[in-house]
């Protein structure tokens, strides 16, 4: 029995089981589905949060990190240091509870990240500060001064 197809555009297409019908099917919803569904299990249902995307930019001072993550407290992050690494996270877990007198609705509302960045040695991981304002986190990551760029210098030749 030939397992493949030849279609009008002559492209070949491998022919399915279709003594029970069932294989058929199942490949059909696999085929028509599987993108999609792929990005539905991966989603957060709950806000649509993923990994914020962060913006880096640097100066002769210092690096500066901003994230867009709005609808959030200041208290919702955590921001440390440890061994060069510089982590930002945040969890939030809400639970809304209604009761009447024919019904109960209960949800609950769950929305994670953390993001981790290694610093170079030529920063002052003590003076690192962070600020939330208008759902923009950033955090100013100093330079050391031997890290700073020297003003150039005339030398005179003698």
């Amino acid at each position: 029995m030939n397992n493949l197809i030849v279609n009008k555009n002559g492209n070949v297409l491998r022919k399915r089981n279709t003594m029970t019908g069932f294989p058929a099917w199942a490949s059909f919803i696999d085929e028509f589905f599987g993108e999609e569904l792929g990005n539905v299990k991966t989603s957060n249902f709950n806000k649509g949060l993923s990994t914020p995307k962060v913006n880096i930019s640097e100066n002769e001072d210092a690096y500066t990190l901003y994230m867009a993550v709005p609808g959030f407290k200041k208290s919702d992050f955590v921001i440390d240091v440890e061994d060069e690494i510089l982590s930002i996270a945040m969890e939030v877990k809400k639970e809304d509870e209604q009761k009447e007198e024919n019904y109960s609705r209960k949800e609950y509302e769950y929305s994670s990240f953390k993001r981790s960045f290694t610093l170079p040695e030529t920063v002052e991981d003590e003076k690192i500060e962070a600020a939330y304002t208008d759902g923009i986190l950033s955090i100013s990551i100093p330079k050391k001064e031997e890290a700073k760029p020297k003003p150039a210098r005339k030398i005179l030749v003698g």
